[in-house]
């Protein structure tokens, strides 16, 4: 009787010792892959990527010829992309200013909001209707991502430390060091959650977007590939992080989901048919660069 109780407390001390080990390891495992942001949410490819591959863009020597317009699917008759352009035509100014700063077209800076916005109105159909579109303003995102570009601070922090890092494959070179510095004592990470929460001015969110485009720009160009006219993939990857953006030829399309109208968009979808179609062109024209 006693050799049988000895046995089953080694047994329980069994359990408990592998259990312990196994929560260690998964605790380490998690701790690894969200440095280096294995955990990422990858979305999903867009179901396009040969049209977006082969397409002609009509783009030559730098020029836009006739009929670079495209048709522009029916995310663009919804209410919500009706108030995104009543508060862009508002905001032209400051998206304008923030595009100039980070060096990159206004146009591209939208290609990655639009995507953000449409995300949250459409888990949010009900506050849209009853707060959003009455008050003609774009949702500030919550929880894990910020302000109407949905940045994360962490996120904002890694745009920062490529501005200062010579050594950084996303460095934009001695101009661009200084362009979002905070003032000598003040508490950074306040500061830092106050630029990409502050609905009456929204130049920070603008202007991180266009940092972050600009240095996904640089990163590839680096490597021989020029994505500066590819906003379906510049807008996947500001879906995605800096951790999916690895250089190569032929970049996949994709990013999170987004349903509307019962039908299923990715960022990139939604980027390339905004910025290469005709909506609000007259004041955020299509640019090549």
């Amino acid at each position: 009787m006693t050799t049988d109780y000895k046995k089953i407390k080694r047994n329980i001390f069994r359990i408990f010792l592998f259990g312990f080990a196994f929560i260690g390891f998964i605790f380490c495992a998690v701790f690894i892959s969200m440095q280096f942001g294995w955990l990422n949410v990858k979305g999903s490819i867009s179901e396009r990527n040969s049209y977006f591959n082969n397409v002609d863009r009509n783009i030559k020597n730098n020029s836009i010829k006739e009929k670079t317009q495209i048709q522009v699917d029916d995310w663009s008759t919804t209410d919500e992309w009706a108030l995104m352009k009543e508060v862009f035509t508002r905001d032209q100014l400051v998206i304008k200013k923030a595009a100039s700063d980070a060096g990159v077209s206004p146009r591209l800076i939208l290609s990655a909001v639009i995507g953000e916005q449409f995300r949250f109105f459409n888990n949010r159909r009900e506050s849209f209707k009853s707060y959003f579109e009455p008050l003609k303003i774009l949702a500030s995102l919550s929880k894990i991502s910020f302000g109407i570009a949905g940045l994360k601070p962490k996120t904002v922090g890694i745009i920062e430390d490529n501005l200062k890092n010579k050594n950084s494959v996303f460095y934009l070179g001695p101009a661009m060091e200084n362009i979002v510095d905070y003032k000598e004592g003040i508490d950074i990470e306040t500061e830092r959650m106050n630029r990409i929460t502050n609905a009456k001015d929204p130049y920070y969110s603008y202007l991180y977007v266009g940092l972050y485009i600009r240095q996904i720009m640089t990163q590839w160009q680096r490597a021989g590939f020029n994505i500066n006219n590819r906003p379906e993939i510049l807008a996947t990857l500001y879906n995605l992080g800096f951790y999916y953006s690895i250089p190569k030829e032929n970049p996949m399309v994709g990013g999170a989901v987004i349903n509307i109208n019962n039908k299923d968009y990715t960022f990139g979808d939604i980027a390339y048919e905004f910025y290469y179609g005709g909506d609000l062109s007259d004041i955020f024209p299509i640019e090549v660069q």
